[in-house]
This record gives C-alpha cells, sequence and structure tokens, in this order.
C-alpha cells in the first residue's frame, strides 16, 4: 500500500493551496490561502487494515492534517489512487491512520467563507 501526505481542496473556491493554521491540542482549523475560508477537518472510522504497510512520507507540519476518529492521533495519510478501490478499503475509505490503522473517510466541518 502507498500512503501519501493529505491533500485537500478548499470549500468554498477549489483551492489545492490550503495550510494547518492551529496546533493538534487545539484545533485542525485550516485556512485556504487564495479565498481566506476557514475549516476544520475531522475523520470517519469505516473499518480497518490488517498486516504491515511501508512507513508513510514524514508529512509537512503545516499541511493539511485531521485526527483519526479511532485513536485521536494526526497519523492519517491518503491511500494511493490505484490502492483506493482494491478489496483492503471499500471506494468511500480513501484515509488511512498510520498509527491503528483505522480505515478513515475525512469530511469537512465549521466551514467559515472568508
Amino acid at each position: 500500500m502507498k500512503l501519501a501526505p493529505l491533500s485537500v481542496a478548499c470549500p468554498q473556491c477549489g483551492s489545492k493551496d490550503v495550510v494547518y493554521s492551529c496546533k493538534p491540542e487545539c484545533c485542525f482549523n485550516h485556512v485556504c490561502n487564495n479565498c481566506y475560508t476557514t475549516f476544520e477537518l475531522e475523520t470517519t472510522r469505516v473499518g480497518e487494515i490488517s498486516g504491515e504497510f511501508p512507513a508513510p512520507p514524514e508529512p509537512d507540519p503545516s499541511g493539511p492534517t485531521a485526527p483519526c476518529a479511532r485513536c485521536g492521533e494526526t497519523s492519517v495519510f491518503a491511500i494511493s489512487e490505484e490502492q483506493a478501490t482494491t478489496p483492503l478499503s471499500a471506494p468511500a475509505a480513501r484515509y488511512v491512520c498510520a498509527a491503528c490503522k483505522a480505515l478513515l473517510t475525512l469530511q469537512f466541518t465549521e466551514i467559515a467563507p472568508g
């Protein structure tokens, strides 16, 4: 399985120029550098992966992040496109927590247009 850091498009304008603007112990507020919309990311657990997978890449600390719905860690990564439709995961489960192996979906919350 290949994992990639989270990458999200702004829910207001679609820009991928999004930064994480806080600390996990506070909140998961993100800001779009294009339209200044703010939003938070959260996950929902939809399953789990068994077995081992390669270590994920080191994410950019200002890049998008979200807490795992199962363990709360911020070790959430996108499953690469070629893996997203295998029997390993449902098509909607495109994310995995590297800490606890939970399969996750990602949602936008607290959207405040800029």
